[in-house]
């Protein structure tokens, strides 16, 4: 197979195996087809006020001040008096969009979403607002259109302000929730005098919907424990008591208006969300007025062994605690509108104030609400699958479904109404069940699929790099077998043998109306597999090259880069193993005999090696900004700069222009030290973020890929440019100890460079090329490059290693609240998902585009092709990928699959992204393209 044509083939098969995880993983869990179910009694309330207040930690909204005192003291009120309080358990990701999808529909996000930055639907869903008459919605414009677009009919309405005004530099945030209160009071006055929206206020079955952000707002840009965070709760507190007198007012205190107050997600010290920690997942809730139970006082202890109730001061009265989803079948049934078709949330009848058999019909509704969608879906994958492989969900099967629901309605028909609200709720929790099995039912087939492509791959690339990169001895009489062995498969055998699989699994799929992807993981090994055995004579020749291989040596290798692969793959979940994997890095030169021949450069390395272990024992969330930090940054990157180009002013004297390049670069870097400290100090005063600082910023970032293409082509100018570049972006986006990193990375990068050709020359490599000297513009003589050997084995797994800790040595990018919003505050200030996360990204990416200019260098350094080493850091890169998809495989919870999904995609991200890299690489430096180079340097 020709190079390219493999390179091509491996990115394909890489991004089929990416693109898996996201379709056996990350499917949508709804489906469409059910009947709308409401119970058949007058529901206690006409109208529904629902109150969000957004990123609302639970004890900063219970907690007591110092003086007795609460900061919500009307809420406190209602919870001591007059209605029922709890906390709501949101499920990461702790987002906003989740959050409201949760409280409104019922279910936890579809997580195809996040393909849309949490905003778009990218799967209809029924709402509590689309089953009302008519529903007023308040707040911002990321959340509204969310619940208007594809709501049937045209009884929405939404009201929000510009999205320019979610400006985290704003001089008071709590202006959002003041807007919304403000609108609603005006709303209310406007429908005194206009007789048609009276007419429809007083029409049951309605919605008011208040989201107020000024809180979130106000914890991302100063932390929930600030003054401006925890001040905005008492302004949310004013605003409820007030819209409560409006709306009591307007209805004539008719006693016919329920209220629901609480968060969709709460928020970390450091003020972020989205993964799964307490603050994060523990909202409160407050629900009262029509067909709520009051305050109930207890003297017993409660049922709860948090904690929270002493700290709160909350023993007396009674706490009921929900799942975010039940709030939504809470809301339904106060209003007596049909449950969302997609709602998994279970009723909480500790809540409702009313009669017994009210609750028990409310229950039997949910039931066969749950129970529509789990028939849905059973009958989804029925169809799909051969009748004598269906295996159906024993505990809910058809006989079982119904003698749940008959057993059900005798009970209520007997007024057994205890006894029938206890059956519905176990069919409730089988049919949930019953979802998660459907959903799941064909994951392990696909799972296996993708692991047996992946393991051929992944033996395909090692003979190939047997075959092609290592000297093996082969027996002259197999020298010219196209196989390379003698015990080769014969062709055409293979051939009718894949084929006849490839005929038997399309059949098959065919047969099952399988989706088009299943035909792509299910067909993939077949070709893949064909590869490897057609290869297979290359384990021939690999035997009868044992006796003259140091097999002891290659026993020893294969340890150690077996457990240090086991070493990177722990590091995914525990950083402080890529601090044991440093320690360990840095004696090499001792073990490795190379400190006799390079006393400074070992030092050097070692020294480095444990400077950059210290980067992951950092905190990575929960830091408070320290700019001083950046600018020493910023110094202490301008003085390795000046001391390089002092230290090679006689080996590689520079020419006027490039000498003027750098100088303006390092005054660049000076200049982006600086507007970090000038940025917050702008943005503490409340001034907001400076135009000229911005300006700054964007154009640092356009310019950080197009200025060191200017620079000299001798590789140690050009890897300095590069350098200063990425580092004036860096500083930009870094709050405190990170902007160190890059610096101390670079030091080290560059030691390796200088002591890989210590290695050579130990190693007896001939025709080495003083480093000083490369220039990676000139013409490549392909007949200097070498064979593999086993050192560049070390030398891959060096790169897999600096790699992974580029990635994971500041932060950890497989958490979504690891990132402190503070970052792009030089760039930006109002919310842009989009934006902001491209921009994190890219601060991640520019500690790997160093690591990766590095082992460019000591590829051209070491005369070794590129195509060389990489095949050996794919196999190491695709064993790590493999080891996350049999822990995704092993995990039972979501939150723990959630995680290994995430590092499996960081390693087949870099994979992919190496693999594109090496095609442009390859193109560039074949020999085609060289004669070619040559011909026209020639002609001109």
């Amino acid at each position: 197979m020709r190079v390219i044509t493999f390179f091509v083939v491996g990115l394909t098969v890489h991004v089929v195996f990416f693109i898996s995880i996201f379709d056996i993983y990350f499917t949508s869990p709804l489906v469409h087809g059910m009947t709308p179910q409401a119970t058949p009694l007058a529901p206690p309330a006409s109208r529904l006020v629902l109150l969000v207040a957004d990123g609302l930690r639970a004890d900063s909204f219970y907690t007591l001040l110092q003086n007795g005192s609460s900061r919500a003291p009307y809420l406190r009120t209602i919870i001591e008096e007059r209605g029922t309080w709890g906390v709501s358990h949101t499920r990461v990701p702790t987002e906003t969009r989740p959050g409201h999808v949760a409280l409104i529909a019922g279910f936890y996000e579809d997580v195809s979403a996040v393909a849309k930055g949490w905003k778009e639907n990218p799967v209809e869903f029924d709402s509590v607002f689309n089953e009302s008459r008519y529903a007023w919605c308040w707040g911002s414009p990321d959340i509204l259109p969310m619940f208007s677009k594809g709501a049937s009919g045209d009884h929405m309405y939404t009201h929000a302000y510009p999205p320019g005004e979610e400006d985290f530099a704003s001089t008071d945030a709590s202006r959002l929730d003041t807007w919304v209160f403000t609108q609603v009071k005006s709303f209310f006055q406007a429908a005194k005098s206009n007789s048609s929206l009276r007419d429809s206020l007083l029409k049951d079955k309605n919605v008011l919907f208040l989201h107020l952000l000024g809180i979130d707002t106000n914890g991302h840009a100063h932390r929930p424990m600030s003054k401006e965070y925890l001040d905005n709760i008492g302004l949310v507190d004013t605003g409820v008591a007030e819209m409560e007198s409006i709306i009591e007012d307007f209805f004539g205190n008719d006693g016919k208006t329920a209220y629901v107050f609480t968060s969709d997600h709460g928020m970390t010290n450091w003020g972020s969300h989205g993964a799964g920690h307490p603050s994060e997942t523990l909202t409160p809730l407050v629900a009262w007025g029509a067909g709520v139970n009051s305050a109930q006082r207890v003297t017993e202890p409660q049922p709860y062994k948090d904690g929270y109730l002493q700290d709160w001061t909350l023993e007396h009265v009674k706490r009921v605690d929900v799942n975010q989803g039940d709030i939504a079948a809470l809301m339904s049934s106060l209003i007596g509108v049909p449950f969302p078709l997609n709602s998994v949330g279970v009723l909480p009848l500790l809540y409702l104030n009313n009669s017994d058999q009210f609750k028990a019909e409310s229950m039997f509704t949910n039931a066969i609400q749950i129970l529509e969608q789990f028939k849905v879906k059973m009958t989804q994958k029925q169809e799909t699958t051969l009748s004598f492989l269906f295996t159906p969900y024993q505990q809910l099967t058809e006989s079982k479904q119904a003698e749940f629901i008959h057993k059900a309605r005798i009970l209520i028909q007997l007024e057994k109404y205890g006894d029938a609200i206890s059956l519905c709720q176990s069919l409730i929790s089988h049919a949930l069940d019953g979802l998660v099995y459907y959903h799941n039912y064909d994951r392990f087939f696909l799972g296996c699929s993708v692991v047996l492509g992946f393991v051929g791959w992944t033996s395909y690339v090692v003979l190939v790099i047997l075959k092609t990169h290592a000297s093996l001895d082969r027996h002259p009489s197999l020298l010219k077998q196209v196989g390379g062995g003698a015990y080769s498969i014969p062709d055409r055998t293979l051939v009718r043998l894949c084929v006849s699989v490839t005929v038997v699994i399309t059949v098959f799929l065919l047969i099952q109306r399988s989706p088009v992807t299943y035909y792509i993981y299910c067909l993939l090994p077949v070709p893949v597999w064909y590869s490897v055995l057609k290869e297979c004579g290359t384990l021939t020749d690999l035997i009868r090259s044992a006796p003259s291989l140091p097999l002891w040596k290659c026993f020893c290798y294969f340890v150690l880069v077996a457990f240090g692969i086991e070493l990177l793959v722990v590091s995914f979940f525990h950083r402080a193993m890529l601090t044991l994997g440093l320690a360990s890095l840095s004696l090499w030169p001792f073990v490795s005999g190379l400190f006799g021949t390079a006393k400074f450069r070992s030092l050097s390395w070692f020294l480095g090696c444990l400077c950059l272990a210290a980067f992951p024992l950092m905190p990575v969330v929960g830091r408070e900004p320290n700019i001083h930090l950046v600018t020493c940054a910023g110094v202490l990157s301008l003085f390795t700069s000046a001391c390089f180009l002092w230290s090679s002013r006689h080996r590689t004297p520079l020419h006027l222009s490039d000498r003027q390049q750098f100088v303006t670069q390092m005054i660049h870097v000076a200049v982006c030290a600086y507007v970090p400290s000038l940025t917050h100090s702008s943005l503490q005063q409340k001034q907001g973020l400076p135009l000229l600082n911005q300006i700054i910023s964007w154009t640092t970032l356009a310019s950080s890929l197009l200025v060191p293409l200017l620079s000299s082509t001798r590789i140690f100018h050009r890897l300095l440019s590069i350098f200063l570049s990425l580092t004036a972006t860096y500083l930009l986006l870094s709050t405190g100890s990170e902007a160190l990193f890059p610096p101390v990375l670079s030091w080290l990068m560059f030691v390796w460079i200088n002591i890989e050709q210590e290695a050579m020359l130990a190693q007896g490599v001939s025709g080495r090329q003083e480093l000083s000297t490369i220039d990676f513009s000139a013409n490549i003589d392909i007949t200097k490059i070498r064979q593999l050997k086993l050192d560049d084995i070390r030398r891959s797994y060096f790169f897999v290693f600096f790699i992974i800790t580029a990635f994971f040595g500041t932060g950890n990018i497989a958490s979504i609240n690891s990132f402190d919003p503070a970052s792009i505050y030089c760039f930006l200030t109002v919310f842009n998902p989009f934006i902001m996360g491209g921009l994190m990204m890219w601060k991640v990416i520019i500690p790997f585009i160093i690591v990766m200019c590095t082992f460019e260098t000591i590829q051209v350094a070491t005369q070794l092709s590129s195509r060389s080493l990489f095949l050996i850091v794919l196999v190491i890169s695709d064993l790590m990928a493999l080891h996350f998809f049999f822990l995704v495989q092993d995990y039972g919870s979501w939150l723990d699959i959630g995680t290994s999904i995430s590092h499996y995609v960081i390693v087949m991200s870099m994979t992919i992204f190496l693999m594109l890299l090496s095609v442009v690489t390859h193109t560039f430096t074949s020999k085609r393209f060289i004669l070619w180079r040559r011909h026209k340097m020639h002609f001109t």
